[in-house]
């Protein structure tokens, strides 16, 4: 039997300032878990006409579920949270892609019928779980030749990306990392990041204090100071600790529902999701992941490149959005890539970082009603991509939506590997939206 998918609408999202891994970071003797009972404490206070009964689930993502961030992760925040016992939650990994694999999972119930509200983000505390601790590779891998060696040291991936694409050089690298800064450190003084970090108190070694700002920020950025940083992934190589993202601590999380429930729970809808894909690549050349992933995106949506007006990209290193600008003809310095910096400027925390970008996506949006359409994706560790179509609902609708295409999957290009994509969630123009709300200035309290 038939079924009409339902509009899936993006309503609010925040994170946490996003902390230094180890000992020195302001997160340290903060539980991961805790992270993520803050971000949705939060959400909810900023939505005060969401019932918590309404939520139907709670799906939070994780690269190391182990810890304080094992469990069932959606289902122990959800609870420690305060939600009623009534709602479930679960836990995600897809690496990096964590966070928007919990969106696109969300996604999928609520146009299916399935929930009407979903809370979806990520956690990633990396000081307590390092990037691949406890992990048993298997021999095989490279026994048999399955992947080459490096795939599993993510410096050594961006670095050959530098080899596959020559014409991208350090200097072209270090300076995309000086653009990240300067714009990140014009959000925080513009008053953008206030809007989307909650503030949050933490204990540390000098007692109580309120973490409310990325700790990687280094607005002093310069290509001098670039220049003569060590290459720690290969002798001479491109790859520095400045042109990369920092390892982070943090957690972020969004509110989604279907586009009849935000109306009749009075919920300001900020964007529509059009489509989303994810695809596979060569494992060793991980940061080409997003390419082919947002060419079948928007290939889903019936929609160019050159209709988005806003691309909010993760930056684990800047060679890897370099060459999605050189795959797809985007100039990296393009006010339409990353407006408000991204994680070479804040950091890294793996399984949250998708809920950031969308976040930052919803909020460029607001202050650019003439855009329609934008996009975010990332690449993903062991060789993947994912990329999300969103379309703004701030702006005046225009009369006809976008030709649906086919769902059926197209040919990959040679190397661009097998693409795995989602449905086109709905070309119907949504009308009588309110407009996105005015946030308010979070609490400090720890938890609350």
């Amino acid at each position: 039997m038939g079924r009409e998918l339902r509009e899936v609408v993006y309503v609010d999202g925040v994170r946490t300032a996003f902390g230094r891994a180890g000992p020195k970071g302001v997160f340290w003797r903060t539980r991961a878990d805790d992270l993520g009972v803050k971000v949705v404490r939060e959400l909810l206070r900023r939505n005060p006409s969401l019932p918590p009964e309404r939520i139907d689930d709670v799906i939070m993502a994780a690269t190391a579920q182990v810890g304080d961030q094992g469990l069932t992760l959606g289902r122990d925040v959800a609870l420690l949270a305060g939600l009623p016992q009534s709602v479930p939650g679960f836990a995600v990994d897809r690496m990096c892609a964590g966070a928007l694999t919990a969106v696109t999972s969300g996604a999928g119930e609520i146009a299916m019928g399935a929930a009407d509200v979903v809370l979806a983000g990520g956690i990633e505390h990396m000081g307590h779980h390092p990037m691949g601790e406890d992990v048993d590779f298997n021999p095989r891998f490279v026994a048999e030749r399955l992947v080459d060696p490096s795939a599993v040291t993510m410096g050594a991936t961006a670095e050959n990306l530098h080899d596959r694409f020559p014409q991208l050089t350090k200097e072209d690298a270090d300076a995309f990392a000086v653009r990240s800064q300067q714009r990140a450190a014009a959000a925080w003084q513009n008053g953008v990041m206030r809007e989307i970090v909650v503030p949050m108190s933490v204990f540390g070694d000098d007692g109580w204090s309120v973490a409310d700002r990325d700790e990687f920020l280094r607005p002093d950025t310069s290509m001098e100071g670039l220049a003569d940083l060590p290459t720690p992934f290969r002798a001479g190589g491109r790859v520095t600790a400045g042109n990369s993202a920092g390892l982070t601590d943090g957690a972020a999380v969004c509110l989604l529902a279907a586009q009849e429930t935000a109306r009749e729970l009075g919920l300001a809808a900020r964007m529509r999701l059009v489509s989303y894909a994810f695809a596979g690549v060569e494992p060793e050349l991980m940061g080409l992941g997003p390419v082919p992933a947002t060419r079948k995106a928007l290939e889903l949506a019936g929609l160019r490149l050159d209709e988005l007006g806003l691309f909010e990209l993760n930056e684990p290193f800047a060679v890897q959005v370099l060459t999605w600008c050189d795959e797809l003809g985007v100039d990296p310095e393009d006010e339409r890539l990353n407006p408000y910096g991204g994680a070479i400027a804040c950091g890294h925390p793996l399984a949250a970082t998708g809920v950031r970008l969308t976040a930052q996506l919803a909020f460029g949006f607001r202050e650019r009603p003439g855009v329609r359409y934008g996009l975010t994706a990332l690449c993903v560790g062991m060789g993947m991509g994912a990329a999300l179509v969103w379309e703004n609902l701030s702006r005046p609708w225009p009369p006809e939506p976008p030709a649906r295409r086919s769902r059926a999957p197209a040919p990959a290009d040679a190397g661009d590997g097998t693409m795995l994509s989602g449905p086109v969630l709905g070309h119907t123009v949504p009308s009588g939206l309110a407009p996105p709300p005015t946030s308010q200035e979070p609490e400090d309290a720890a938890g609350d």
